[in-house]
């Protein structure tokens, strides 16, 4: 059975530490809700799709599936290099470069790479709280 932050992991932690719950629930929420609605030189693009391909690919490096979600997604929206990244700065931080940095999504602010980092940092932090919980 899923084990997820929504259902089990943020009522629990609010039971053992009150209102922390709360306050990393809304930090979880305006990392993976910040968006422009731009992809590049797209505007008024829903960035949803990528930004949960994200999320979901890095709780699938941490072991955590969730079985209401189609994984092919992933494959479809994270490039190779995206996918390289993402598992460098998630698992060995110590182990990313500048030049892994700039070789995923060479076409792309620098704004939107610094969102990435923030989309799989937090998400990387909610896997290792729902193993923890």
């Amino acid at each position: 059975q899923d084990y997820t932050w929504e259902d089990h992991g943020f009522s629990l932690i609010n039971r053992l530490y009150p209102d922390v719950g709360q306050l990393l629930d809304e930090k979880f929420q305006v990392v993976y809700n910040l968006t422009y609605n731009t992809i590049a030189m797209h505007c008024g693009v829903d960035t949803s799709m990528l930004r949960r391909a994200i999320w979901n690919y890095v709780h699938c490096v941490f072991g955590i599936r969730y079985d209401d979600y189609d994984y092919g997604e992933v494959n479809q929206l994270l490039e190779r290099n995206l996918k390289i990244y993402i598992k460098t700065v998630a698992c060995y931080p110590e182990k990313t470069t500048k030049h892994i940095y700039t070789q995923f999504w060479r076409h792309f602010k620098h704004s939107e790479k610094v969102h990435i980092n923030l989309l799989l940092l937090e998400a990387r932090m909610q896997a290792a709280l729902l193993y923890a919980l």
